[in-house]
């Protein structure tokens, strides 16, 4: 192992190593660069991409390709006013229905307006198709059009329905992937200028996480092409983001140690091949983590979820490789002038963690007393968790309330909840009559209307309309007993939403233990211990459950939000389980090795005032990158931003810090360790002054 990373890691910073790592990217950008383009080509955007595997909505989805009208997809205009409806209101109706039909699919009817019960609205059901969401989101802007103008004094238009929210929801989708890359990009810079202080090196690590960006891109294209990857929009928008938080933590780490080693040795290429080489192990099994737990999300049910999963790995694996090869190489051709202002001289003494070996002396005083307190900061947090409400109304899935949310809230207003979006239950033809019967009965739902018939007369569609709207649980519970009481398939929003709630919670029972195995066995592996990696995951755990007790405070007080999406916990516990033990790695990794110099408690210590700097760098940086999610449009994701970059701030200024290094001080080293024999100051140790080898050396220059 010792003979493969010697080998391994001299190349990239080799006299004739950098050039050909250089020349492979450099081909492999060039050759794939087309190819990254084309990812949103292959992204998948039915309904079915975030359901649950296997669900009974999700079926209803795929059988409604069997009927002649499958690809219709109804947009809704409401016209509302304070007065009841008058004649000019429906002539102004009357002449958009005429409007409406042109718009409308080639075939299909705009029926005539429906006059809610109160007199004070009226509604036009325009059937559009669904299959090209671009050519929808063009229609649906039409309808909006039409319908806002001229309107009478005190009329109020909305398009809303399947058609106009799948409209917004593209349109949102549309520029997502570019505003992510830009608002995360932008971040990054300025964030490595303050770190750095030079207007130079913050170049390198931006350029090496470029070209992990577009192999990222490119394979994760290769594989929906070709092996049946499946990727959304969703997964495709925190794919970049990921690539930039964990490749800019990667390159930190590697940077400060490469830095530190350029005080030590005159070549910078034996300065590189020493970094990589003690940074190595620690960055691979960081990488190895992260990727890992992320592909535990393969076992989840819910398809975004393992889309996300699945494509992140991907995107871990590029930035891993690029951050272990492409950067090194960049920065040895370079040479040293690219610290500047701040260049390394060899034969003098790098710059110290002063402030962070004044914390970890403190907390080595009373250690017990660190533990503690850090404990109790972190456990009342975790205790506002259990008050989390879950679940969004569909007002509060965007941060701005789209037209159809508002077309929706008017529906809800003046007609039954469901008339806009019913739910469509598909029933073999011999049992229809019965099931549209049971269906009348069944509580919670208003009506029932059969809708068409497949081609070949096996199968009936029908709309029922609930009483409450898709997403309440009166809507739940009536989908519930349409189930329980027929025979049919049952689909529509409502059933999604249900759906939804049900694979969440099997998902967290699936996934979470699957993630708490994996990073254990990676620390057992990296430490050589039992006692440590258990100490270490169960630090990760407790800055979990304190990041999803603060941003519930936040989502609730900050925010305004009611609740939250019922795919941030799951989501946010994998982000940060698997991001944040990189900070135990880092941190750790460096005192085993201190350790071998000296004693326990100095060990600790030293590790702590070595890595200090640079995991508190690395966590503003990821977390940063991921509350950009905080301000895109989408409040699923605007969460999950929020809770992974608390989480990541917890985890950096509090756990990591102070909790951590506490635990291992007041545990001791024989009990820390166990069962590996403690380090002493009396074991020997491999020097950070390896000479390169003869193929290596050369003059030494800046």
């Amino acid at each position: 192992m010792s003979t493969w990373l010697e080998r391994s890691t001299a190349v990239p910073g080799g006299r004739r190593g950098k050039w050909l790592v250089l020349a492979v990217w450099l081909l492999a950008a060039m050759a794939l660069g087309a190819l990254a383009g084309k990812l949103g080509e292959v992204q998948d955007t039915s309904a079915n991409a975030f359901l649950p595997r296997g669900a009974e909505s999700a079926q209803v989805n795929t059988e409604l390709e069997k009927f002649r009208s499958h690809d219709l997809m109804p947009a809704v205009a409401v016209y509302t006013g304070d007065t009841p409806v008058t004649d000019a209101v429906r002539s102004k109706v009357e002449a958009d229905r005429a409007a409406f039909a042109k718009i409308a699919e080639p075939g299909q009817q705009v029926p005539p307006a429906v006059t809610s019960e109160d007199g004070r609205a009226l509604m036009l059901v325009v059937p559009l198709s669904g299959e090209e969401q671009a050519e929808l989101a063009d229609k649906v802007e039409e309808l909006r059009t039409v319908a806002a103008a001229n309107a009478p004094p005190g009329l109020d238009t909305a398009v809303g329905g399947p058609g106009g929210a799948t409209a917004d929801a593209f349109t949102v989708f549309d520029t997502l992937d570019a505003t992510l890359m830009g608002i995360t990009c932008l971040i990054v810079i300025v964030l490595l200028l303050f770190t750095y202080r030079s207007p130079v090196l913050w170049v390198f690590p931006v350029l090496a996480v470029a070209f992990a960006a577009v192999l990222t891109q490119a394979f994760t294209y290769l594989f929906a092409k070709h092996a049946g990857l499946q990727v959304d929009p969703q997964s495709s928008g925190v794919l970049m983001v990921l690539v930039f938080g964990v490749g800019t933590d990667y390159a930190l780490l590697l940077i400060a140690r490469y830095r530190e080693e350029l005080h030590r040795h005159e070549d910078r290429h034996a300065a590189m091949r020493v970094a990589l080489r003690r940074t190595f192990p620690a960055v691979l099994a960081s990488a190895a983590t992260v990727a890992v737990g992320l592909l535990c999300l393969g076992l989840a049910d819910i398809n975004s979820s393992r889309s996300m999963g699945l494509v992140g790995a991907i995107g871990v694996l590029f930035g891993f490789l690029a951050m272990a090869s492409a950067l090194p190489a960049l920065l040895v051709i370079a040479g040293r002038w690219v610290f500047w202002p701040l260049v390394p001289r060899h034969g003098t003494a790098p710059r110290t963690g002063d402030g962070w070996r004044r914390v970890g002396e403190a907390v080595a005083r009373r250690p017990r007393r660190a533990w503690l307190v850090s404990l109790l900061v972190t456990g009342g947090l975790a205790l506002s968790a259990l008050g989390l409400n879950m679940g969004l109304h569909q007002s509060e899935w965007f941060q701005n309330e789209p037209e159809s949310v508002v077309a929706q809230e008017r529906l809800s207003a003046h007609f039954p909840s469901g008339v806009g979006d019913p739910a469509v239950v598909i029933a073999d033809s011999p049992k229809a009559a019965d099931v549209a019967k049971t269906a009348e009965g069944t509580p919670g739902v208003v009506d029932v209307t059969t809708v068409a018939t497949t081609a070949d007369g096996k199968l009936t569609r029908l709309a029922v309309v609930l009483e409450g709207t898709p997403d309440s649980e009166t809507a739940k519970d009536a989908v519930e007993a349409l189930r329980a009481g027929t025979d049919a398939l049952v689909g529509g929003t409502a059933a999604q939403s249900l759906d939804k709630e049900t694979a969440t919670a099997r998902d967290l029972r699936t996934v979470v233990p699957a993630v708490l195995l994996v990073v254990l066995l990676v620390l057992v592996w990296l430490l050589r211990s039992l006692v440590a990696p258990l100490v270490l995951l169960a630090t990760v755990v407790v800055s979990y459950f304190s990041a999803l007790g603060a941003s519930g405070l936040l989502f609730e007080h900050v925010f305004g939000y009611s609740g939250t999406d019922w795919s941030v916990p799951l989501l946010g516990f994998v982000f940060l389980v698997a991001l944040g033990v990189d900070y135990n790695i880092f941190l750790m990794h460096r005192v085993k090795e201190e350790s071998r110099l000296r004693g326990h408690r100095e060990a600790v210590v030293t590790g702590l005032s070595g890595t200090g700097g640079v995991i508190t760098s690395a966590g503003l940086v990821l977390a940063a990158t991921f509350a950009v999610f905080a301000v895109l449009p989408l409040v699923a994701m605007a969460q999950m931003g929020v809770i992974v970059g608390v989480g990541v701030l917890i985890d950096t200024f509090l756990v990591r810090t102070v909790l951590v290094p506490a635990l291992a001080l007041d545990l001791g080293a024989r009990r820390f360790w166990w069962p590996a024999r403690p380090a002493t100051s009396q074991d020997p140790a491999t020097p950070d002054t390896t000479e390169p080898t003869t193929s290596d050396r050369e003059p030494a220059t800046l």
